[in-house]
């Protein structure tokens, strides 16, 4: 801090323990990662000569232990002369005999246990930080409504976790008028301004699920002259992407996972897939999307094709009969999507049922 100036980086959702992807062989090593995002982000900051570290909840993917928390302790000690400041959201919360409770932390740590908004001040970087933890893994209420900072000059910001039904309801019209220079947000894990440079999500520092699809980092911020200026950093070392694949009636396995593998090199290695296979096929083919599912890191392969079907002719074929009729039933044209996919499947199924 220098001149009026002050420097802070602001990162939510890390969810430390979390092993995401579940059964896939890669998931214990993503278990680490989100650790190494989180230590190599704390040196970005020292790097950076930040003044200020912020983290809005869900630090932990559970209530930590007394282990976990010695060795986020230790990584705010290796900040020669950053503070921080962080909260307990919904995933974290503070329950009864909580090691939060008691725990220890460095000098240069301020971590906002009550249920109840609190103020924390760093008169040496001339800045308020104020915010609250759950105790519980619902909050209901929109508890940030009405809330603002003492009157004064300096930086004010907002530690604040939320903004869904069950878990503090909040929008931009909530931070519009409250006076807080800047509003440090977590819960949401996509990256996202509600008032640009004044309320902002940083989104999950790693993404944790299939939903986080994206660039996911933290945010660097500025206060200066009484305004914040932000910047969103890209820090994860993967993305969730997803890829559809058009299909045709001359698409076989082998041919698809060419195309997969091409895909994936262009965008890169490292990211984990979730695959949908789109448009029509051979009748006569069934991908085995397990053995599509088994190149590079891929979770899922969704397999949405419709069998090439000739309808007007197998209506005339088959008129008066089981499969006529059942064609007949979606009328001359089947207007919606689910319509048209009902009649291809169905119809597939009958005609197996027939030998055909």
């Amino acid at each position: 801090m220098d001149n009026g100036k002050m420097t802070f980086i602001h990162l939510a959702d890390v969810h430390l323990g979390a092993s995401p992807d579940g059964r896939a062989a890669w998931s214990k090593s993503r278990r680490d990662e989100i650790w190494d995002t989180f230590r190599e982000t704390i040196a970005d900051a020292r790097e950076a000569g930040a003044d200020l570290v912020l983290i809005s909840g869900d630090l932990f993917h559970r209530p930590p232990g007394e282990e976990e928390l010695r060795e986020v302790n230790y990584l705010f000690s290796t900040l020669p002369s950053a503070r921080v400041a962080l909260i307990a959201g919904n995933h974290d919360h503070i329950g009864p005999g909580s090691a939060w409770e008691n725990f220890q932390w460095n000098r240069n740590v301020a971590f906002l246990s009550s249920a109840e908004c609190e103020c924390v001040r760093f008169p040496e970087i001339h800045t308020e930080v104020y915010g609250f933890s759950y105790h519980q893994s619902e909050i209901t209420s929109p508890l940030y409504d009405g809330l603002s900072p003492a009157r004064g000059n300096g930086c004010r910001i907002l530690l604040a976790h939320g903004g869904d039904a069950m878990h503090i309801p909040l929008s931009a019209r909530t931070f519009a008028h409250s006076g807080f220079s800047y509003v440090a947000l977590g819960h949401i894990h996509h990256p996202q301004a509600l008032i640009p440079d004044r309320a902002v999500y940083a989104g999950a520092l790693s993404p944790i699920d299939c939903a986080d699809e994206g660039p996911h980092g933290y945010v660097l911020g500025t206060w200066e002259h009484g305004k914040v200026r932000t910047t969103f950093v890209p820090k994860a070392k993967r993305e969730y992407v997803r890829i559809t694949l058009p299909v045709t009636p001359e698409d076989t396995t082998y041919s698809l996972r060419d195309r997969l593998e091409k895909e994936m090199e262009k965008k890169g290695w490292q990211h984990i897939y979730r695959v949908t296979l789109t448009g029509t096929r051979d009748p006569q083919i069934q991908f085995d999307t397990d053995r599509l599912a088994e190149y590079g890191m891929v979770l899922a392969v969704d397999d949405e094709t419709l069998p090439d079907l000739d309808i007007e002719g197998l209506r005339e074929k088959y008129r008066g009969g089981l499969i006529g009729s059942y064609i007949d039933s979606f009328g001359k044209d089947p207007a919606s999507p689910v319509e048209r996919r009902a009649l291809s499947l169905g119809l597939e199924a009958l005609l197996r049922a027939q030998g055909r």
